[in-house]
Order: C-alpha cells, then sequence, then structure tokens
C-alpha cells in the first residue's frame, strides 16, 4: 500500500512538473497577448512625440486600449499567474521582458523608422474588438511562447 501511495504522489508530482514545463492553447494565447500589450506600451512611450499631427497621441491611444481591455489583460494575467505556479512575480518578469526586447529593437533603429514602422500597430489595436483582439493573441502563439505547448492540451 505504501509503495503503491508513492508510485501515485510521484506520477501526480511528475504530471505537475510537466505543466510547469509547457503551455496549453489558453496559457500561449495569454502570453501573446501580454506580450502583444507589453509592446503597445513601449511603441507608445516612445513614438507618443512622433504622432502625426490630427492622429490621437499614440500613449494616449494605448492607455485607452488597456483601459477597455482591462477585463481581458487581468484575465491573461490570471491564466499565466496559474500556470506559474501562483507567482504574480513570474508575469511582472515575462511582461519586463518582453518590454525590455522592444525597447531593446527600438535602440537599434533610427527612432522615426522604429515608430513609421511600429508605432500604426497602436490605432490598429485600438478599433479592434475584444475577440479580434484574442484572435490576433492566438493567431501569433505559435511558435512565440516561452514553452512549448503541451501534449494533448
Amino acid at each position: 500500500m505504501r509503495v503503491l501511495l508513492l508510485v501515485l504522489v510521484m506520477v501526480m508530482g511528475a504530471g505537475t512538473a510537466n505543466a510547469k514545463n509547457c503551455y496549453s492553447l489558453a496559457e500561449a494565447e495569454a502570453e501573446q497577448a501580454i506580450r502583444i500589450h507589453s509592446e503597445l506600451m513601449v511603441i507608445g512611450l516612445n513614438c507618443q512625440h512622433m504622432t502625426p499631427r490630427g492622429w490621437k497621441n499614440f500613449y494616449q491611444e494605448y492607455r485607452e486600449i488597456t483601459d477597455r481591455h482591462q477585463s481581458l489583460f487581468a484575465g491573461y494575467e490570471k491564466t499565466l499567474i496559474k500556470a506559474n505556479g501562483g507567482s504574480e512575480r513570474s508575469v511582472h518578469d515575462m511582461r519586463t521582458a518582453f518590454a525590455n526586447k522592444t525597447s531593446t529593437d527600438s535602440a537599434r533603429m533610427r527612432p522615426d523608422v522604429f515608430c513609421a514602422t511600429y508605432a500604426p500597430r497602436i490605432p490598429k489595436v485600438g478599433q479592434m474588438s475584444r475577440e479580434e483582439l484574442r484572435q490576433w493573441a492566438i493567431s501569433s502563439a505559435a511558435g512565440r511562447s516561452t514553452k512549448p505547448m503541451c501534449a494533448g492540451r
């Protein structure tokens, strides 16, 4: 009986460890949505001074996107916290890493080139519905996740 219990605990523990090393489709979607949101923040901050005349300020529009889709982003964060063993810090670190990568990419380009290339994403996302934003996250999840997809999930 003790051997059976020990084996059961080992198998259950292995399943939990495997779950932390891979993502379900919902977890991959959540990570990509957080990546998109983090990238938009950096774009908005870096390009706000280059907003074309007659357009909404890029950073202001990023904030409006954040406010309008706040419940969606909060849900994605909860999904990632759960996927990472309840660690809010891991999601904060993930957001920081995504923002830092975008900032590094922007530093390698002239500001006008970076903004001309990436700033149009903000008004594009600004016009997206909740479902369109979800679909973008889902479609970009393939091959971009920091963890592989779990088999059978």
